[in-house]
């Protein structure tokens, strides 16, 4: 149970009869010299034939050693990418992609901007990256260390010594090649892995210490290098995507579900619900951005429901869930007192406030296949 708050053209045929074609002469002083049927046409020109050639080279990355590389904002523009058989670079592709494979890579660290599709580590040891993709997979994979996003269940496979932490990291470009990727940022697996191989009695992958910082596993691209005119920021405060405590364990029995409901202002708006929370003392947990029907209404808003289908259809609805002692009382009068005029859904009080989670959040997870 919960409380809301509102406030191309053809020739002519020529005339019957059989006419020779008419030629042109151009005169000198010793021949005449013809220069051809005067009716003929230059060849017409197709959008294909004016697209610039791509060089496979400019979408990879292979055999370097000991450099600073990748590519800046504006240079793949949604195209594949591949980086292959590098040792000991730092590896920065600030742009979005449709899919990146990393083979054979040692020793790197490496910067992935938001990838449509799949980012696929095979054979790689020695690894610390920041990722944000749809999927994320490895494969015989050694010693990973990962600041991810990934909208779907993290898989890895015959991989071991794999670390993984929330996402944290910012450009200028960021936010807009989130949305040209299709990715949202409230959407982030980050913590919830798949080993395809487990092996009994020993641990494939683990968290991360929750003060990890960025910078203390990804360096700042050298000042010296292509990246120095791109300005960079690892602080959770400035992340594009919400820094989240994910699976691990909560430090209160108590948590709040807030939701916004689709409109312009929404990832500002829970933006600022986060900024307030955390301001005092309150903890993020989770978030989810995801389309439901007025019949989902019911089931996840129960006595609530009646009041939301209209709210419901307008468009995906994004959820938070914030935890520490006191959080619904607080969530209700930063409802009221910052999100007046806002539509928004809050958990009414802490006996019901977990199911409340529990409902929502099931059945985010069941509509996105996790």
């Amino acid at each position: 149970m919960g409380c809301f708050f509102s406030k191309k053209s053809k020739r002519k045929s020529g005339e019957k009869g059989n006419h020779a074609p008419t030629t042109t002469t151009v005169e000198t002083t010793d021949n005449a010299v013809p220069l051809g049927n005067n009716t003929d046409e230059a060849p017409k020109q197709y959008s294909w034939d004016k697209r610039e050639k791509v060089d496979p080279k400019d979408y990879m990355l292979t055999g370097l050693k000991d450099v600073t590389v990748g590519r800046l904002p504006g240079k793949l523009n949604g195209q594949e990418f591949v980086i292959q058989e590098c040792e000991n670079c730092n590896i920065y592709v600030l742009d979005h992609s449709a899919t990146i494979t990393i083979d054979d890579c040692v020793n790197c660290r490496i910067v992935l901007g938001p990838v449509k599709g799949s980012v696929f580590f095979r054979n790689c040891k020695d690894i610390k990256c920041v990722v944000a993709c749809q999927q994320f997979r490895t494969r015989d994979c050694k010693k990973m260390d990962v600041f991810l996003c990934c909208t779907t269940q993290p898989i890895i496979e015959s991989s071991t010594g794999m670390k993984f932490g929330c996402f944290q990291y910012y450009y200028p470009e960021l936010a807009f090649h989130f949305k040209d990727a299709g990715l949202s940022i409230f959407n982030n697996n980050w913590s919830n892995i798949h080993d395809f191989t487990p092996v009994s009695g020993e641990n494939n992958w683990s968290l991360l210490p929750e003060d990890s910082k960025v910078l203390d596993f990804v360096p700042a691209p050298d000042p010296e290098s292509d990246f120095k005119s791109v300005r960079i920021s690892t602080e959770a405060a400035r992340s594009i995507v919400p820094l989240t405590k994910g699976g691990r364990r909560k430090d209160s029995e108590e948590s709040c579900l807030f939701v916004f409901f689709a409109g312009e202002y929404t990832a500002a708006n829970a933006r600022k619900l986060i900024d307030e929370a955390s301001s005092k003392g309150f903890v993020l947990i989770q978030t989810k951005e995801v389309s439901m029907k007025p019949e989902d209404a019911k089931r996840v808003f129960q006595n609530s429901a009646d009041d939301l289908v209209e709210w419901i259809s307008k468009g995906p609805v994004t959820a938070l869930e914030l935890n520490g002692d006191g959080v619904v009382e607080a969530c209700k009068n930063i409802a009221s007192n910052v999100f007046s005029s806002t539509k928004v859904f809050v958990s009414d009080n802490k006996n019901t406030s977990s199911r409340d989670v529990d409902s929502f959040f099931n059945f985010a997870d069941m509509q996105m296949g996790l």
